[in-house]
Order: C-alpha cells, then sequence, then structure tokens
C-alpha cells in the first residue's frame, strides 16, 4: 500500500490518517503538523525519509515560480535539505488549479462579477492566479507591496509585477519564512488595512491567510476566492456582508484534499521516485475534478 505524509508548519490539533483508494490504488494520507516548529518539521523529515512513497509540505512554499522563472525560498528548503523521499509542497496542482480559475469560476457564476476588478494580495506566491484573472478581463490590483512589506503602494501591470519579482525574490527568498507569511497565532490576528484595496475591488483572490490579515469591517458584495476555509471563516465572510465564497481545492475522485497532500498523493501513485511535471499531473486529473465550488454566503443572486 502506498504511504503518503504531509507534514506541515501547521497545527498539530488537525493531524489524521485515512486509508482510501485513488485512481484504484490503496493510499495512506497521513497529516502531521508541527505547531510552527521547523526544527520538529526537519525531524520527522528525518525520521520518515525512505519509509514513505512521498511527503507534502504543510503551511509553507519551497519556491515561487513567476514568469516561468523558479525563486527558492532557502528558509523553508534547509527544513528538508538531503531527504531522499519525493517532497511537494502543492505547487504544481495549485499551478494546474488556478491557471484558469477565473475562467472556471465565471461558469458557475450567474453572472460574471462588475465591473471585472480583482485584488490578488501576493500575486508573486499565486502568479498562475493572477494571471487567470487577467486573462479573463479584469482589470487586476497585486498588493504584494502592502501585504507583504507593510507598503500602501499598488502594483498595476503585470511587467511592474515581474521587475518586482526580479528584484525582490532572490533577496525575500533568503530571509525568515515568518516576516513573509503569518503564521501560529499571527493568523488568528486581524489588523485592517488597505481599506481602499479591498472597496475597489469587486472579486478578492488569494490564500485565505493573507486576505484574511487585513480584512476590512464590511465587504458587502465581495466574492472571495481562496483556498480550503474552516466553518469559522464562513461566518467570519458571512457576518462581514460577503457575497459569494469560491474555493479552489481540487477533488479527486469526488474528496477534497490539501494541495501538497493531493500532489504527493499523485507522486506516489505515479512511482516514478520524483516529483512530477505539470504535464504528468495534467494527465492524471481530469478537467471535471479541478472545477471550485461557489458558496454563496447571503442568499444566491438573481
Amino acid at each position: 500500500m502506498k504511504h503518503v505524509v504531509s507534514i506541515s508548519l501547521g497545527s498539530s490539533s488537525r493531524d489524521h490518517r485515512v486509508e482510501t483508494t485513488l485512481l484504484g490504488q490503496p493510499i495512506i494520507l497521513e497529516r502531521r503538523g508541527t505547531d510552527g516548529d521547523r526544527r520538529r518539521m526537519r525531524q520527522l523529515f528525518l525520521e520518515l525519509d525512505g519509509q514513505v512513497d512521498a511527503f507534502g509540505f504543510g503551511g509553507a512554499d519551497l519556491g515561487l515560480t513567476v514568469n516561468g522563472r523558479y525563486y527558492p525560498l532557502y528558509s523553508i528548503r534547509s527544513v528538508v535539505e538531503g531527504i531522499r523521499t519525493p517532497v511537494v509542497d502543492g505547487g504544481g496542482v495549485r499551478a494546474l488549479v488556478e491557471r484558469r480559475l477565473a475562467q472556471r469560476m465565471e461558469a458557475l457564476l450567474p453572472s460574471s462579477p462588475q465591473p471585472k476588478r480583482a485584488l490578488i494580495c501576493v500575486a508573486v506566491a499565486r502568479y498562475d492566479l493572477a494571471r487567470s484573472f487577467l486573462d479573463a478581463g479584469y482589470e487586476v490590483l497585486f498588493g504584494d507591496l502592502g501585504f507583504g512589506l507593510g507598503l500602501p503602494i499598488p502594483i498595476r501591470s503585470l511587467r511592474a509585477l515581474h521587475l518586482l519579482a526580479r528584484i525582490l525574490l532572490p533577496i525575500m527568498g533568503r530571509v525568515p519564512f515568518e516576516w513573509l507569511y503569518p503564521t501560529g497565532e499571527k493568523q488568528a490576528e486581524i489588523v485592517p488595512k488597505f481599506e481602499g484595496w479591498y472597496a475597489w475591488a469587486t472579486v478578492i483572490a488569494d490564500d485565505f491567510h493573507y486576505i484574511k490579515q487585513h480584512l476590512p469591517d464590511r465587504l458587502d458584495g465581495k466574492i472571495i476566492v481562496t483556498n480550503t476555509t474552516t466553518p469559522a471563516d464562513l461566518e467570519l465572510l458571512r457576518a462581514r456582508g460577503v457575497q459569494g465564497l469560491v474555493t479552489s481545492t481540487p477533488r479527486l475522485e469526488g474528496r477534497t484534499f490539501g494541495t501538497n497532500v493531493m500532489e504527493a498523493a499523485l507522486v506516489a501513485i505515479a512511482g516514478k521516485g520524483r516529483p512530477l511535471t505539470l504535464e504528468e499531473l495534467r494527465a492524471m486529473v481530469p478537467e471535471e475534478d479541478l472545477r471550485p465550488t461557489v458558496t454563496w454566503l447571503q442568499g444566491e443572486p438573481a
């Protein structure tokens, strides 16, 4: 039986283990959280190296791909240095899901959001998501300098985003990950900022922790596009007037998994002993399993 373990920087309170069948292959899917402790994370990878078929890396990215160039996040990659078992962070599955997410979303809505304006909180971390909204004809505001560095400077062109990535990502890839992404107790904090950016957009899209950290008091009529959310997250958005929630977490044979878990499972099933290319992932995941889920929080619009 194939065995996949997702080791996450997230809370250990969400740990679980299931035995199931995917694509005709019996498989064990296991999740172990380390409560933000990278030393503990490293220890678990070392203990299980060679004993499982693939690892998922949860709670962080090992690197970012922008405009075809890969930028490693070295403070995170050091956790898996020397590990022989394939390790994936879900970036391949996210690229597969998010490159046409805006188009898939619009096919499920009664009508296109108007005006077609999207706020992407940190586009260098969700580049395929950002490109999908541009391809779908949206005017896009990239909030990277605000949400990433605290600078209230909007980026409004893809060219400027590419320039920012070339200049800053080689530097940012070497700073502590906690400087770049809310972790631990900070994930529960909401400090409203950039209200004008939120108000300008009809669609707000990104990882939910980025969206949540500066959430305004009111988001009436907005559509949030993000990853898997908890019941508490839904109540938070409903209370602030959000109209619709679009979650991009893909399904495999009708079931949802975190992207790092899904990608690790596909790597294990493929049995190549390495991460899979985007083309190989696309061949394994049917298009119908990539459709997002739409939840209307204030009642479905007419």
